[in-house]
């Protein structure tokens, strides 16, 4: 086993999240273990039996940057968004804005909403839980894109209360 084969096998491990892999051929032992924040590989290579005896050696291998998740993207609010309010999300699960595929979104941007009026659903557990306004105003910027997860207290909408 050459070095380019161990930096792949290196970085697949990392890739695919396990927290530890081993592998053993007739000359070769290899120990992969990651943690949350580094990696530790060694490598055990015994002799090839047709050379002299040689003492055994230990390689510890630089950890390999593991890829880091791309953070949700938090749409900056412009600085005229002083004065609007957030419809947030009150539980995680996926967002709609119409009530079926081939029915209108509920809300359009420039939308008038009142308290009470159904802005989307949220799907959790295979229920579709249909989220009420609880201002009076004009809908100014939707803040999530149809059909994507959404966490608990996300904003969903701008809305212009005047």
């Amino acid at each position: 086993m050459d070095i380019k084969e161990i930096q792949n096998l290196i970085r697949f491990v990392a890739k695919s999240g396990a927290s530890e892999v081993s592998l053993e051929t007739e000359d070769v032992k290899l120990t992969i273990k990651t943690g949350s924040e580094k990696s530790e590989t060694t490598i055990v290579q015994s002799p090839i039996q047709s050379m002299p005896a040689v003492p055994q050696q230990q390689i510890i291998a630089q950890p390999v940057a593991e890829p880091q998740p791309a953070a949700p993207a938090k749409p900056a609010a412009p600085a005229e968004s002083n004065n609007y309010v957030e419809i947030k999300s009150p539980m995680i699960g996926t967002f709609y804005r119409k009530p079926s595929p081939d029915k209108p979104n509920f809300v359009d941007v420039g939308s008038d909403v009142k308290v009470g009026d159904t802005v989307c659903v949220i799907e959790a557990m295979k229920l579709f839980n249909e989220i009420e306004s609880e201002i009076s105003g004009k809908i100014v910027k939707v803040l999530v894109e149809d059909a994507t997860p959404v966490e608990f207290d996300q904003p969903l909408f701008l809305v212009d209360p005047s």
